[in-house]
């Protein structure tokens, strides 16, 4: 797999190659053992003019998770023991620096109609991705 590089809706350079590059260099460096990615997603924005069937469209979440879960698995075969990988988030929440305008959740809350909860596309690809 090649590297590569995207810019999302916030504005942050994303580079899947880099969490193996951290995490080899935790192994090489510093003899680090039983690592963990504690939380590990892309923000989109808040689009209020999407109908529900599109807000649950994130193609670019899926892409993203499995871009830096290719290159996890890369850093595993080559020695590093990393223990868990926690994508954030579950659900779409209030973030600190964006309130509610930034969303990270593999499921989208409908704010607007009693916070209800529906699966986003992401969310049916990982379920996929963890029965493997």
């Amino acid at each position: 797999m090649t590297s590569f590089c995207i810019k999302c809706s916030i504005h942050m350079n994303i580079y899947p190659r880099g969490i193996k590059d951290v995490l080899l260099l935790m192994k090489l460096k510093y003899n680090a053992q039983k690592l963990y990615i504690t939380e590990n997603g892309i923000g989109e924005l808040n689009n209020s003019s999407l109908s529900l069937q599109e807000a649950l469209v994130d193609t670019t979440r899926i892409n993203y998770h499995y871009h830096h879960l290719s290159f996890l698995k890369e850093a595993i075969q080559d020695g590093v023991d990393v223990r868990g990988y926690f994508a954030w988030s579950l659900l779409d929440n209030f973030e600190w620096g964006a309130g509610y305008t930034i969303r990270y959740g593999f499921n989208f809350v409908d704010f607007n109609n009693g916070l209800k909860r529906h699966a986003k596309n992401s969310a049916l690809w990982f379920k996929n991705f963890l029965k493997k």
